[in-house]
């Protein structure tokens, strides 16, 4: 049995151990030839049993997007409802918050769902019968909430999730798109700290579905829910997973950041799973930037910096203030003319116009900032502070390759620009 709870780290809200599902009645016998190296396959032919899944152990930690994905039958929906009770295992624990849900009383686990477990499906589960305010607010009527603060709940998950002025609608005057945007706000409506989601966006067409996941990217940074989503989309779950868990006939086979499933395979099954991935969408300039180095500061000036280019062999350099927020970019040339005119201040080499993106960018998005301009891209944190560059090189090979080799890739930039000593 393979453990996959050591990699994560922090305050674990859900684990999982040993967990194994069979759909049939020798269940036991099943779990016994598989353990004893019978294939998924050559068991169900001797025992007429499914295991649905086998042996997970995992750990999910409080805030984090926990993606499960794997093949149509791989036990990831399996999964998913065995963490809730809505499927019985065969053996082995689930742990919410320490209590052991796999063996709680029937009323208990009632309890669990209503008040800390929501659950949004791939079909909506929306009822017909409802408006939009009254599908959203119906876990919170479930729990016995006043209407009063119904009412205040529902609505704040309406502007949530951009649906402002819809509450009076039925569900059959909405798109396909709005109405997982309501399923998504009543799970959000009750306040649960947990949420399972079953391919919640597979079913939309790609643009809608990728407005839904910036959706969720985007309330997710502001409510920190703990989310276990399972997907068979390898780039969606690439794109908003914390860790990705892959599974094979009802095995997780591997769970690693995005970062470690495309540079680490496990073996040669999620070698040929991620072969096709478009690292454009899945990785972020964070994967690929690299450090400055060198950094210039504004009030420095134009001898001090020329002295530091020339010692590190760079064509540009990037100005920084007081606080290491990045200013702009000068370039060697521009600041040996100021040096020559007598100028004692850098302010007029410094190029101010040098795009800037986050961490989280998607490379698709700084690709474009190459397109007319050789120049490397700043990447800075929250508080605006420079955190790395990214260069062309270590952008072209985080495109095509993994990205564990960055700061080798960066050279070449370097080398075509660097700076010559000045005859």
């Amino acid at each position: 049995m393979r453990d996959h709870t050591a990699a994560a780290s922090g305050d674990a809200v859900i684990r999982a151990r040993g967990l194994s599902k069979v759909f049939g009645r020798q269940g036991r016998r099943a779990l016994e030839l598989r353990r004893s190296g019978r294939s998924k396959a050559e068991v169900e032919k001797q025992t007429g049993s499914t295991i649905g899944v086998f042996e997970a152990s995992f750990e999910v930690c409080r805030g984090e997007i926990f993606v499960i994905i794997g093949l149509s039958g791989s036990g990831k929906s399996t999964l998913l409802r065995l963490i809730n009770r809505l499927i019985e295992p065969t053996e082995g624990e689930v742990y919410v918050e320490g209590e052991p849900i796999s063996r709680m009383p029937a009323g208990r686990v009632r309890e669990i769902r209503r008040k800390k477990m929501g659950m949004v499906f791939q079909h909506f589960g929306l009822l017909p019968n409802r408006s939009v305010l009254e599908n959203i607010t119906f876990g919170l009527e479930i729990q016995g909430v006043c209407a009063q603060e119904r009412l205040r709940r529902g609505e704040e998950a309406l502007e949530m999730v951009g649906l402002e002025g819809q509450g009076a609608k039925r569900i059959g005057e909405l798109s396909g798109g709005m109405k997982q945007r309501v399923g998504l706000a009543r799970a959000l409506a009750t306040g649960q700290e947990i949420l399972l989601m079953d391919e919640p966006f597979s079913a939309l067409d790609p643009l809608i579905r990728r407005d839904m996941q910036n959706l969720f990217l985007d309330i997710q940074g502001e409510i920190r829910r703990t989310v276990v989503f399972v997907t068979h989309d390898l780039d969606e779950a690439l794109r908003l997973g914390h860790r990705v868990a892959i599974m094979r006939d009802g095995e997780i086979v591997q769970v690693g950041n995005p970062e470690e499933i495309l540079t680490s395979p496990a073996d040669e099954y999620v070698e040929r799973f991620i072969e096709d991935v478009d690292y454009a969408k899945v990785r972020s300039a964070e994967a690929v930037m690299v450090d400055p180095k060198e950094v210039a500061y504004e009030a420095e000036g134009p001898r001090v910096v020329l002295r530091r280019m020339k010692r590190a062999g760079m064509s540009s350099i990037f100005v920084v203030d007081a606080e290491r927020r990045p200013v702009g970019l000068c370039e060697a040339e521009e600041v040996a003319r100021l040096l020559e005119s007598g100028e004692r201040s850098l302010s007029g080499a410094i190029d101010r116009s040098v795009p800037s993106v986050r961490p989280d960018t998607p490379l698709r998005e700084v690709l474009p900032l190459f397109v007319e301009r050789k120049l490397p891209v700043a990447v800075v944190g929250e508080r605006g502070r420079l955190e790395g560059i990214v260069v062309r090189g270590a952008l072209i090979a985080g495109l095509t390759t993994g990205a564990e080799n960055r700061d080798d890739e960066a050279e070449p930039q370097r080398a075509d620009g660097a700076l010559r000593e000045r005859e």
